[in-house]
């Protein structure tokens, strides 16, 4: 099949995830602190040559996803990748016109853990939107939209889209998805560690409300002037004293086990560690990448189940291509 377009986009990690009260359309204000980790999807559009029937009036026909993690991901119209794609090109037919487009397959690498917490599935969408931004500019003979309009698009399929397209460092308020770029100095060195099970977000948000109910000393943290402030200086253990994640304590309610995950990576040697956004990712600073490295090999040998991940941030943002192409 021929290639049409491809793009790249990276997992992130909050450093810090403040959540306010549930409001009345169910979402929650958020205050967070998003740095974008160097684990990437990458989404290839291909001109189908099968003849897959069309769906729905879609120019997609088909959606495969390459998976090099544990996880299952939805090969269906519901992928956000597929949604994305299907949002830019209703976007150029509303300026441009509606044109005759070749049927479209939709590929994904992924290496970003699934259900894991670190905006995977945004990651997908990012990268949809960038690929097909750039198909049919050339389709159409004109500018792309621009990495503005792409990000508006990205954030009516989800609050961690806009991030992903942007990457690096930003504070992220509303539902996260107005966002501001923070300075941050220096490289961070994370290790992932991984489950088999995924939780939901939906879920965990909803225990969080439910714990509030019962515990009235889990108020929402808000102020992120001790993670800026560890950024600028690009102190590890001052960022490790700073970490915070309001979401933590309804994922080992849910999942108890990533009690003993956290104590085994901080004995090993961690700065600090914390569960990542909804879970049930974990992750732990650590001063260099050989610590990061010991810490894996042990939990994975004492954990059964689960297994790790050697990132390090801030990357960049979702780029045209893939890093083979680099």
């Amino acid at each position: 099949m021929t290639n049409l377009s491809r793009a790249t986009a990276h997992g992130k990690i909050n450093l810090h995830l403040g959540v306010g009260a549930a409001r009345e359309d169910g979402y929650h204000d958020l205050v967070t602190v998003f740095q974008s980790v160097d684990t990437h999807d990458t989404v290839t559009l291909l001109k189908d040559e099968y003849d897959f029937p069309r769906v729905d009036g879609s120019a997609a026909v088909s959606l495969e996803c390459v998976s090099h993690v544990r996880g299952e991901v939805p090969e269906d119209p519901g992928n956000l990748a597929w949604r994305a794609f299907d949002l830019v090109v209703d976007d150029y037919a509303n300026r441009y016109g509606t044109r005759e487009l070749p049927p479209v397959s939709i590929r994904i690498d992924k290496r970003i853990p699934v259900a894991g917490g670190m905006a995977g599935g945004s990651a997908d969408a990012a990268a949809a939107l960038l690929a097909a931004d750039d198909f049919l500019a050339r389709t159409y003979g004109v500018a792309g939209l621009g990495r503005g309009r792409l990000v508006e698009l990205g954030a009516s399929l989800g609050a961690d889209v806009p991030f992903t397209l942007v990457g690096g460092t930003a504070l992220g308020t509303g539902r996260g998805d107005h966002l501001t770029t923070m300075l941050s100095r220096g490289k961070y060195h994370w290790a992932l560690i991984l489950s088999k099970q995924g939780l939901s977000t939906p879920k965990v948000f909803g225990k969080l409300d439910e714990l509030r109910g019962k515990r009235p000393e889990l108020t929402p943290a808000l102020e992120t002037r001790a993670v800026a402030e560890a950024l600028i200086q690009g102190d590890p253990f001052a960022l490790g004293a700073a970490l915070h994640n309001d979401l933590q304590a309804a994922a080992l309610s849910l999942k108890p086990d990533l009690r003993r995950v956290l104590e085994l990576g901080k004995e090993s040697g961690a700065i600090a560690g914390l569960v990542s956004g909804s879970g049930p990712t974990c992750a732990f600073l650590c001063e260099d990448a050989a610590t990061v490295d010991q810490l894996i090999v042990r939990l994975s040998l004492e954990l059964p189940g689960t297994s790790g991940l050697r990132v390090s941030g801030p990357a960049e943002g979702a780029y045209l291509g893939s890093p083979a192409g680099r």
